[in-house]
């Protein structure tokens, strides 16, 4: 009997081409869009070169330690380090100024200050600087990265410098006890620690929760098995609830076949996200298997519970799924990523009774960190809702009957 009604379940969730459709090919559609999109937002968001403009004035000339300073981060450049110069605090100063072997910060134009003006007018610099009695830098508007980027930099040479001429003057023996080795190397002292496994990504959040929905929308199947036995909304229901087989045991069979639907479904969305679109999920196969399986789950019997404890036409239980789904999918971050942000923020409560929030936070648990605490606390919660709507979906269930089929 097991064997007849799970076949034949198979069989007839394999001819809803409609719900096909909008649980497989929707999906992969989407998945599309999203690469499309996002190809190369993370190209966009990589540093280049801050332009700026410096007054090339007999101020500037004079201040040998800033030209070493900004030559040090900057491609462009009219310093030279091995040239001759006084052995004062000054010419100790560039001998080690800021040089590093790091990306550069600043593509620098060394003019006038009326050509520098024009410059910034028609926005082919970010700022420029210039040297009267003391430096001074002229932006178009404050606030802007680029802008805070250049006063950052111009505010830790004034301390750098300031701080070195102060101990020089206190103290003249520290340059022979290795005073400018240690400002030289000061960037030794900080340790860069990862905090995950992973290179930050922010694109492929909107690809798990693309599996997120797809797995909500495998509601629409239990939902289609829920309608398949109230007997007030179809023929056919009227016939499984007149079969000596009990309602209940038809429905945990018809269920069974639905989640293998929708688990394959599920394999095939992620199958064409890694191999295809090259979206990247970590390493952990397992945990990643184990999460489809239980996003399957839980997806299937919200759909059960939906079908259940709205008392209208299968019209308005899909709507009303629909809309639910979305909305969850929604307050994951699937449209708007920092949504998720502003929901764990303010309503922390809401992101731990999302499933899609806990889907799409299990599969970058296992892309981005470290240990399993928070994946395994997803999964626990995803596990907790599965049971919350199946207990509802039953007692709704057994306490419908009819007076007459």
């Amino acid at each position: 009997m097991f064997k007849h009604i799970y076949i034949y379940r198979l069989k007839c969730i394999l001819r809803d081409k409609q719900l096909l459709f909008w649980t497989l090919l929707f999906p992969i559609l989407l998945g599309l869009m999203f690469i499309m999109a996002f190809s190369n937002l993370l190209s966009s968001e990589l540093f280049s070169e801050i332009k700026i403009a410096v007054v090339d004035n007999e101020e500037y000339r004079k201040n040998r330690s800033f030209q070493a300073a900004l030559s040090s981060v900057s491609d462009s450049s009219n310093f030279d380090f091995d040239s001759d110069s006084d052995t004062d605090a000054d010419s100790d100063f560039d001998s080690f100024a800021y040089r590093s072997d790091e990306v550069k910060l600043f593509d620098v134009t060394y003019t006038s200050q009326e050509e520098a003006e024009n410059l910034l007018k028609n926005g082919k610099i970010a700022g420029y600087i210039y040297f009267d009695k003391d430096m001074k830098l002229v932006v178009k508007k404050s606030g802007g990265l680029q802008q805070t980027i250049i006063k950052k930099f111009l505010d830790d040479y004034l301390q750098t410098t300031s701080t070195i001429y102060r101990i020089i003057i206190k103290e003249p023996s520290a340059v022979q006890k290795g005073l400018f080795n240690i400002v030289y190397n000061r960037i030794n002292f900080i340790e860069d620690v990862p905090v995950g496994k992973a290179f930050p990504n922010t694109t492929v959040h909107y690809f798990y929760t693309l599996i997120a929905m797809a797995c909500l929308y495998g509601g629409f199947w239990g939902l289609k098995e829920v309608t398949a036995i109230q007997a007030n909304l179809s023929s056919q229901a009227a016939r499984v609830n007149l079969a000596p087989t009990h309602k209940l045991k038809v429905f945990f069979i018809s269920v069974l076949a639905a989640v293998t639907i929708q688990l394959s479904i599920i394999f095939i969305l992620l199958l064409f996200l890694v191999f295809i679109l090259k979206v990247d999920f970590g390493n952990q196969i397992g945990y990643i298997i184990l999460t489809c399986i239980v996003g399957t789950f839980t997806g299937v019997t919200f759909g059960t519970f939906i079908a259940s404890i709205v008392k209208k036409g299968e019209g308005v239980k899909i709507g009303v799924l629909i809309g639910a789904s979305m909305t969850m999918s929604f307050l994951a971050g699937m449209m708007h990523a920092n949504m998720k942000i502003i929901v764990n923020t303010k309503v922390p409560l809401l992101g731990y009774i999302n499933p899609a929030n806990l889907l799409s936070d299990a599969f970058y648990s296992l892309y981005f960190y470290d240990t399993y605490t928070r994946f395994f606390i997803n999964i626990a919660l995803l596990c907790c809702l599965t049971v919350v709507f199946s207990l509802i979906t039953y007692l709704a269930l057994r306490r419908q009957k009819y007076a007459s089929i």
